[in-house]
């Protein structure tokens, strides 16, 4: 077992990583701290782990709000069925919410718990490699809007993150591949030995091997939580943890929800991060080639969808997050593990990305 802390003060946090985690009653009651809970699930993962959660809850006032699965269903409407056993069962501010499941349960419960009554507890038990590594850890909750991806939302801190590494024994390959996205968005942002390291054991993580999985979770979680405590609101440096999520953003949203996979879109967003860093003259191309074939190994797509031309592309990123005072900003990179987040490149950079997607 392995446990990290986010540094936050009176908000901080730890996050547990093992192997068996859902067996630890003790760990489970004493994040929840009240006596009462809701948790919410999805219909994939309820099947696989909820009795077990639930069986830890004995004595506890609780219930299950178990929601369709997919990024198709992260919408505000999503939140009525949390919102109608809160309020039916007449929950209070001491009530935790428990997210059991990937990124979209994560970010649906964060928001209902941000916003029940202005603000309750919840605590994060991640099912799926992504939100092991990214987005139970930092805070942000929310969900989608037909014209943009995470546009609604708040920064709602969990109590505790519990990983179960042996959840990943049931993760479909495509759901492993997305996570591992996330994965190597942290050697490429600020941790070069570590993006080293990937490339020595990409075939391992895919292989499921759990001293690589247990190694690669616990280094992804403590650079992130390095960034948010430094900055938790994203007013600095926590930007550069959306490293290819502007282009990335673009495509989820152009295509459809759930058509690609969040860490398949951010995996081809990185591709042209790294590809109009190379026409900006800041990345070697030696270095993109290596970030293409570590993509690749771990099977994830480098070529975004031809039915985006660089007019929708361009539509779709202008309603992001970094968007401040009409000025696009790109997280792009100076080298493996030196990102940097700008507004000041070169328009043609941006041009021959978008115009010729398998640029390289």
């Amino acid at each position: 077992m392995k446990t990290l802390n986010v540094d936050l003060g009176a908000r901080s946090y730890p996050i547990t990583i093992g192997p068996g985690m859902l067996d630890d009653a003790d760990m489970l009651r004493e994040a929840i701290g009240g006596n009462s809970a809701v948790i919410v699930s999805n219909e994939t993962v309820a099947p696989l782990y909820l009795k077990r959660v639930e069986a830890h809850l004995k004595g506890l006032r609780h219930e299950a709000v178990v929601l369709p699965d997919g990024e198709a269903y992260k919408t505000l409407t999503i939140l009525d069925p949390i919102f109608n056993a809160l309020l039916k069962g007449h929950y209070d501010r001491n009530t935790t919410l428990i997210a059991l499941g990937g990124g979209v349960v994560g970010d649906i419960t964060g928001f209902a718990a941000a916003t029940y009554q202005r603000g309750v507890n919840f605590l994060q038990i991640p099912t799926t490699l992504l939100a092991q590594v990214d987005s139970s850890v930092g805070g942000k909750t929310g969900v989608n809007h037909p014209l943009g991806k995470n546009m609604i939302g708040a920064f709602h801190q969990p109590k505790a993150v519990i990983v179960d590494t042996e959840t990943l024994n049931t993760l479909p390959d495509r759901e492993l591949s997305a996570g591992l996205a996330e994965v190597i968005k942290y050697g490429l942002i600020n941790d070069a030995p570590f993006f080293d390291w990937l490339e020595h054991h990409i075939d391992d993580l895919l292989a499921r091997d759990p001293d690589a999985v247990t190694y690669a979770i616990e280094r992804s979680c403590a650079n992130k939580a390095q960034i948010v405590a430094a900055d938790e609101r994203e007013t600095g440096t926590r930007a550069l943890l959306n490293l290819g999520h502007t282009f990335g953003h673009a495509i989820e949203t152009g295509m459809g929800y759930g058509q690609w996979l969040h860490g398949e879109a951010v995996g081809c967003g990185m591709h042209m991060a790294a590809a109009m860093s190379v026409a900006q003259g800041w990345l070697e191309n030696g270095e993109l080639t290596r970030i293409d074939r570590l993509l690749a190994r771990a099977k994830l797509p480098v070529t975004p969808p031809l039915e985006l031309d660089a007019p929708r592309f361009r539509e779709l990123m202008s309603v992001d997050k970094k968007v401040l005072d009409g000025h696009l900003r790109l997280v792009l990179l100076h080298g493996i593990g030196r990102a940097v987040v700008t507004s000041e490149f070169d328009p043609a950079a941006l041009d021959f990305v978008l115009t010729r997607p398998d640029a390289a």
